[in-house]
């Protein structure tokens, strides 16, 4: 069963915030990246990814998050995820983004954090990484 896949534009707190759901994969995933170049084309540079309705990542996925990475920091931007804890009772799908990065050992690369809140928080410090995937 496919998902739709959505990303939905917002700000607060002076950051970006795009909200994305479905299934990231190597036809979605482009989208976001373009939803992400645009941004940063426009001079925003704080941007918060969140990817707690992501039921699906693939590898495209993940070099997309990556490349989105890359570009802000060439532009002294910061990015921020939205990740659902590993323990997330809700769904057992609502956490596959997390698992799938801390498989391919870069979860490490990303600031996660719980919720929108904390993400725009200037003094919310991120979810430390799980030590095993």
């Amino acid at each position: 069963m496919m998902v739709a896949f959505k990303v939905t534009d917002g700000e607060r707190g002076g950051w970006t915030v795009l909200e994305v759901s479905g299934e990231m994969d190597l036809v979605t995933s482009p989208e976001l990246r373009q939803r992400v170049h645009d941004a940063v084309a426009e001079g925003r540079h704080r941007v918060v990814l969140d990817l707690s309705g992501v039921v699906f990542c693939d590898s495209s996925g993940v070099g997309v998050l990556i490349a989105v990475r890359r570009l802000l920091r060439s532009c002294q931007g910061r990015l921020r995820l939205i990740l659902p804890a590993q323990d997330a009772p809700d769904n057992a799908q609502a956490h596959h983004v997390n698992r799938v990065l801390g498989a391919l050992g870069v979860r490490r690369l990303f600031d996660v954090y719980a919720d929108l809140t904390t993400a725009t928080d200037e003094s919310a410090a991120p979810l430390q990484a799980a030590t095993r995937a």
